[in-house]
């Protein structure tokens, strides 16, 4: 069998548009507004690989996006930035014949990586990055929810938060975003990883609109904690978070994500996803098991150019990791700006 490919701009076409909106495994990360304040922050160019043509309608899609990086390698990526990204595709057997369009193509990039949750099966592909992921079902009732939270390290913070006092606001506006990234800033330094550009986040609020929410906690006016979540359908999305760790002890962070089961409970959410975490980092998978999340394995898939270099988009960004530990707050965010992009 050789597949008919074609490529479609999703930007452009609407059938992605409602493709991605009805799709039963498509998340916020297939949506126009991830894929457009993509294009305006990073300069990225998405495409689709379909079997439909012009004028037919959209029934499966692969999407992908172009990241070309002198100092990360030239790839496509399935998505950047985004911790899963599911192939919207009909069957095991048409997900085979995409892993050969796929595998012939790889010969023009340094690597093609796919972020798949399904781990579907693809023809020649390779596994790389291996994370967790973590997701919470809503379905039990709030006490419920409140009981399965670990007692003493996450039940604890939220009551002691609760104690202190600790105000709470929701929103999108520019005053939001601007705590949020004063937070993000601390929060980036302190892990010695490059703040992403402030307009990523401004970006991301305009084309997403009313999907995305800032969530700060605050101390006597003062914001301490922060969260930026998506919503797609039923499904709400853990993506950024941040604190003031001087402000540690209250509980900040805790108490924004009891707030944000309970509001996502009340809005009718089926499941919240908390993203995925390094399996290095074993302070984050624990922080997430606590909230009585279900964690499995999430394997991104990698067709690579053989004559490419063995380490493409690993070697540059522990580099980058390197220099970030040794700059001047002043340069942080400026060097930001210009390296984020090679991350993709």
């Amino acid at each position: 069998m050789t597949l008919d490919v074609n490529l479609v701009n999703p930007l452009d076409d609407e059938r992605w548009e409602a493709l991605a909106e009805h799709h039963p495994q498509s998340s916020a990360f297939h949506t126009v507004g991830w894929l457009r304040a993509l294009a305006q922050t990073y300069g990225y160019r998405p495409l689709v690989l379909t079997t439909a043509r012009a004028g037919e309608s959209l029934n499966n899609g692969l999407l992908l996006c172009a990241v070309k990086s002198w100092l990360t390698g030239k790839r496509l990526v399935s998505l950047p930035f985004a911790d899963h990204c599911e192939l919207l595709l009909e069957g095991q057997q048409q997900a085979a014949e995409f892993g050969k369009w796929l595998q012939a193509e790889s010969a023009a990039w340094d690597y093609i990586e796919l972020r798949t949750r399904s781990q579907a099966t693809l023809p020649g592909a390779e596994n790389a990055q291996r994370y967790w992921f973590h997701e919470l079902d809503l379905a039990p009732s709030l006490e419920q929810l409140f009981q399965s939270l670990h007692k003493s390290s996450i039940q604890r913070k939220v009551r002691r938060a609760e104690k202190e006092g600790l105000s709470y606001e929701a929103g999108r506006s520019p005053h939001l975003i601007e705590e949020f990234y004063r937070l993000l800033l601390m929060t980036r330094r302190r892990h010695r990883l490059f703040p992403q550009p402030r307009n990523w986040f401004t970006n991301l609020t305009a084309c997403l609109g009313d999907k995305l929410q800032v969530r700060i906690a605050r101390k006597d006016g003062a914001p301490i904690a922060a969260m930026i979540t998506l919503k797609h359908r039923a499904t709400v999305i853990y993506k950024y978070g941040c604190s003031d760790e001087r402000w540690h002890q209250l509980g900040g962070m805790a108490f924004l994500f009891w707030k944000l089961i309970e509001e996502s409970k009340a809005a009718g959410a089926a499941i919240i996803d908390f993203g995925r975490s390094d399996g290095d980092n074993p302070g984050l998978v624990i922080f997430k098991d606590r909230f009585g999340t279900r964690r499995t394995e999430l394997v991104y898939q990698r067709y690579r150019n053989v004559e490419a270099r063995k380490s493409a988009g690993i070697g540059g960004a522990r580099m980058m990791r390197r220099v970030c530990s040794l700059l001047p707050d002043s340069l942080l965010t400026i060097s930001g700006r210009l390296l984020y992009r090679h991350l993709g």
